[in-house]
């Protein structure tokens, strides 16, 4: 089956940085388009970023943009998330998830669009 296993994070001080990584395995991972999610306490879970299975197109939440960058290797099956310039509200369980279908061109910021969910790391950011 299915698996995605997230690692990479931990508490860091504002300003500072995190790379969360995405391992997959159970189906072709260069056949899929992958995101990321979080979850704030008391939040509903909302889109982060995504790249598309072809790795040509990024898409990033508007509240990211210009501080986290996106990025997959197909060979190694995972993904990763490279967080600059922390901000305490970046503090949330951050979760990877593997679209729906297979060579998607469709939507990517709903959690409605996948179908597979990593089990979450912890980021948390101090001000």
């Amino acid at each position: 089956q299915v698996q995605l296993v997230e690692s990479g994070g931990g508490l860091v001080q504002a300003g500072g940085s995190l790379r969360l990584s995405c391992a997959a395995s159970g189906r072709t991972f260069s056949s899929y388009t992958m995101a990321w999610f979080r979850q704030a306490p008391g939040k509903e879970r909302e889109f982060v970023s995504a790249i598309s299975w072809s790795d040509s197109s990024t898409y990033y939440a508007d509240s990211v943009k210009g501080r986290f960058t996106i990025s997959r290797d197909n060979a190694k099956n995972t993904m990763y998330l490279q967080m600059n310039s922390l901000k305490p509200e970046d503090t949330a369980v951050y979760y990877c998830a593997s679209h729906r279908l297979a060579f998607s061109s469709g939507s990517v910021r709903f959690r409605s669009d996948y179908n597979y969910w990593g089990q979450g790391t912890q980021v948390t950011v101090s001000s």
